[in-house]
């Protein structure tokens, strides 16, 4: 008996298994079937190809309208002398970008609309072209190497200058959500400062007993810097990554808790020239033509710190004002700041 119902179950199993294979069978051919069913139209192809074409088209145009209609938003000349280098950079490798989007969009497009699959017409099966794969490969890869290698010296160029002159000294010291800044003194050597030391009025944590940071001067709000000077810049924050950034400057560089980064550039306009330069100008007058409608106070052109990370929910709140005049309004404004010791 116990026999007799093994192989029954055995005999039910592989009925069983055949007809889940049957059923895949049958499944797997109406799938075929309804591909074949769902496969576009001659007529489809040739509306696709066409509608393709015309909007490829139009975003091609679209493109090219939108660089004249936006492009004075873009920053006005850089204020400094390494900002010139780096817009120097951004637009040739512009022009490349810019030389080729022109070129092949319209191509591509073209070749969407010229080969859709119509009535009469059968694809060509291209398994290799050794002149075609050279093109579309040398050729980009010599203009990369070239923007790239160029690119590298210009970036060691700014990060590694060769000051002519002594530059002057400033920490940008970053926290939630404020800039301090720190002057170096008469001899234009930072104190040694440490978060930990950060105590009552002592907010950047300078060491009291380093005769070097006696000397120096902190503000708050409002940094002031001498035109055609080179200044070299010492990053710390106190809490979190922030990343100082002086657009007008063409000037970005992280500020990472426990370590002193650093970043030197040389203004070559004062905040006045910079306000009479005709981009400048257009802008303010756009700028404060939209203030005026929502009732609020014209706006005058300043440069600027930011903070260019995500550092918290006051994150849009981090500025500071950046001054640049002449060395002797320079001068005459350090004269009025208060040098560390004297806050003591």
């Amino acid at each position: 008996m116990m026999t007799l119902l093994i192989t029954a179950v055995v005999v039910l199993a592989i009925i069983a298994l055949a007809q889940v294979v049957r059923i895949f069978e049958i499944s797997n051919s109406m799938r075929e079937q309804k591909e074949e069913d769902n496969r576009p139209s001659h007529k489809e192809n040739d509306s696709y190809g066409k509608i393709g074409f015309a909007l490829g088209m139009l975003f091609w145009l679209f493109a090219i309208w939108s660089t004249f209609k936006w492009g004075k938003y873009l920053l006005p000349v850089s204020a400094s002398n390494e900002g010139l280098d780096t817009d120097q950079l951004m637009w040739i490798t512009m022009a490349v970008i810019g030389f080729v989007f022109l070129i092949t969009q319209p191509i591509l497009f073209y070749f969407v609309y010229r080969y859709r699959g119509i009535k009469g017409r059968k694809a060509t099966y291209m398994e290799h072209d050794n002149k075609l794969e050279a093109i579309w490969t040398v050729i980009p890869t010599i203009v990369l190497a070239i923007i790239i290698t160029y690119g590298i010296f210009t970036w060691s160029s700014i990060m590694n200058p060769d000051f002519e002159e002594e530059p002057l000294v400033v920490e940008l010291y970053a926290k939630q959500f404020s800039w301090q800044a720190r002057l170096a003194g008469d001899d234009n050597i930072l104190g040694y400062a440490n978060v930990r030391l950060i105590e009552g009025a002592n907010t950047l944590g300078v060491d009291p007993n380093d005769l070097n940071g006696l000397d120096d001067i902190i503000v708050s709000g409002e940094l002031h810097l001498p035109v055609n000077r080179p200044v070299l810049f010492k990053f710390r924050a106190q809490d979190v990554i922030h990343s100082a950034y002086m657009p007008h400057f063409r000037a970005q560089m992280n500020c990472v808790p426990g370590t002193v980064t650093q970043f030197a550039f040389t203004p070559n306009k004062t905040t006045a020239e910079m306000r009479q330069v005709p981009k400048v100008i257009n802008q303010i007058d756009h700028i404060n033509s939209l203030r005026e409608e929502m009732g609020e106070e014209p706006y005058e052109f300043d440069f600027v710190l930011l903070c260019n990370k995500i550092c918290g929910s006051a994150h849009y709140n981090m500025q500071m004002k950046i001054v640049v005049e002449t060395e002797e309004e320079f001068n005459s404004w350090l004269k009025e700041q208060t040098t560390f010791a004297e806050s003591l």
